[in-house]
């Protein structure tokens, strides 16, 4: 059954009980918002495991019978082409996500829950960009048949209950990546992004060193990290270096940015109160990378988060 875990359940109570004793009219709000939570898991739930055998006129399906469709996946748009238990677990992680993002807000600045809060808020959002990554990895011929298979299994897995095996293992590096980030901002200056990359990242993981050494040559990675890093898009970036050159300027601030653009960003801030503008902050990038694949045009293709994440996947 699709529910919370031990941990997730846990959190919840101890924060219900905290607002309570602050104001009890919030905590009937947090209640009923978790009790509709709960009823969505287990309706949810009624529909057939998607490792269920099931047979339709004579005709068998089953878990293998999906693990092939997904490994032959080349259709563009894959909604109407998945089990509804799969649809409708999207909609319990944007209500899960919903959830918790008001616990968040209500905590205000009670460190004990803040932390917690965001590790969960942010698995959601690990998750459903996951999903998009393992289709385009399904999707894409430079990956073997084995791969592939072990994809579709982990891809089932996540459907199936909630779990990501890759991305327990894989997303942390990320996740560190993003809280590097929050701590100590980039400095705009030169717009170098492979001097801030390694000024950002020197105290991380081997996983990430690991990565950054094999890509940090490659111009699609640097340019990734770069949108990343900065909040532009390569088209914006390259723009306002070119300004610099143009005009003799060394280094710039970011309230400088602006000016040199003459326009909003391509990419909204990100407001660590409002967990959706991280997810916001990926769609932009990942559609602006579709948008520049299609039009066979200089820039990333990819997001870093696809980028890292087809690099730990080749690698397992």
């Amino acid at each position: 059954m699709l529910e919370l875990n031990d941990d997730e359940k846990d959190l919840s109570e101890r924060i219900i009980r905290y607002i309570d004793s602050h104001d009890p009219k919030e905590r009937k709000l947090v209640e009923r918002r978790f009790k509709c939570l709960n009823g969505l898991g287990k309706a949810i739930s009624q529909y057939p495991s998607v490792r269920e055998i099931q047979v339709l006129r004579g005709v068998q399906r089953s878990e293998e019978h999906l693990i092939e469709a997904l490994v032959s996946f080349s259709s563009p748009s894959y909604l109407l082409h998945i089990p509804t238990r799969v649809v409708a677990a999207r909609s319990y992680l944007v209500a899960k996500f919903q959830a918790f993002s008001l616990l968040h807000i209500l905590v205000g600045k009670e460190e004990e829950f803040r932390q917690p809060l965001r590790k969960i808020i942010l698995s959601v959002i690990h998750t459903l960009m996951a999903e998009e990554v393992y289709f385009a990895c399904l999707d894409d011929p430079g990956f073997s048949q084995k791969v592939k298979y072990n994809l579709a299994n982990d891809l089932i897995s996540l459907w199936d209950s909630g779990n990501d095996p890759l991305g327990i293992k894989h997303w942390p590096a990320l996740d560190a990546l993003w809280k590097a980030r929050d701590s100590s901002p980039p400095a705009f200056g030169t717009m170098n992004g492979t001097s801030e990359l390694l000024r950002l990242t020197i105290n991380m993981g081997e996983e990430w060193h690991e990565f950054l050494v094999a890509h940090v040559a490659i111009n699609e990675t640097r340019w990734a990290m770069e949108e990343f890093l900065f909040g532009l898009s390569y088209e914006e970036i390259d723009f306002v270096r070119s300004k610099l050159v143009d005009k003799g300027i060394n280094a710039i601030g970011r309230d400088e940015i602006p000016y040199y653009l003459s326009e909003r960003p391509a990419f909204g801030d990100i407001n660590s109160s409002d967990y959706r503008t991280v997810y916001n902050f990926y769609v932009d990038r990942r559609d602006t990378a579709r948008f520049r694949q299609r039009l066979a045009v200089p820039g990333p293709g990819r997001t870093l988060e696809e980028i890292y994440l087809r690099y730990r996947i080749a690698k397992e």
